[in-house]
């Protein structure tokens, strides 16, 4: 999939593809690329297929008794915010903000959201080209990667 655009993105049925597949999709595009396509209702399907994916793809026995809450904001076109609840070795996901105060935030653009969390970004470059903004407990949020299950592009 040399010649991947960002059509090939556009185009996508979230359900039908592995997240293997998705990675080399990304992989395959430039930031300019990914927020082409990152609009309207693709915004929409995608990071709501991404999120619902995080529950399926957190690795309980590598978060031990981390209890902690992660508020994700993807601005773009518009700010989406998701939360992140790991808690007892299970992980739960939910749109929107709610009432409790997140232990980390973590604020990315939608193409820096889409390669990190299909393993083709590194968050620590990331961070420090201020890409990737965080807010709160910095150390968690150095070590959420490890938490699941990322593909290999």
């Amino acid at each position: 999939m040399a010649d991947t655009t960002g059509g090939d993105l556009a185009d996508l049925d979230f359900a039908s593809v592995s997240p293997e597949e998705f990675a080399r999709l990304v992989k395959g595009l430039s930031a300019k690329e990914i927020n082409e396509v990152m609009r309207g209702d693709f915004r929409a399907r995608a990071l709501s297929e991404i999120f619902s994916r995080m529950e399926r793809q957190f690795r309980p026995e590598r978060a031990g008794t981390l209890t902690a809450l992660i508020r994700w904001k993807i601005t773009g076109e518009s700010e989406a915010v998701y939360e992140t609840l790991i808690d007892a070795g299970t992980c739960t996901v939910r749109e929107g903000r709610g009432e409790t105060e997140p232990r980390v935030s973590l604020i990315m653009g939608d193409a820096e959201f889409l390669k990190l969390v299909s393993g083709n970004g590194s968050p620590v470059t990331m961070f420090m080209t201020r890409k990737l903004k965080v807010a709160g407990d910095v150390g968690l949020a150095s070590g959420l990667t490890r938490l699941f299950d990322l593909p290999t592009p």
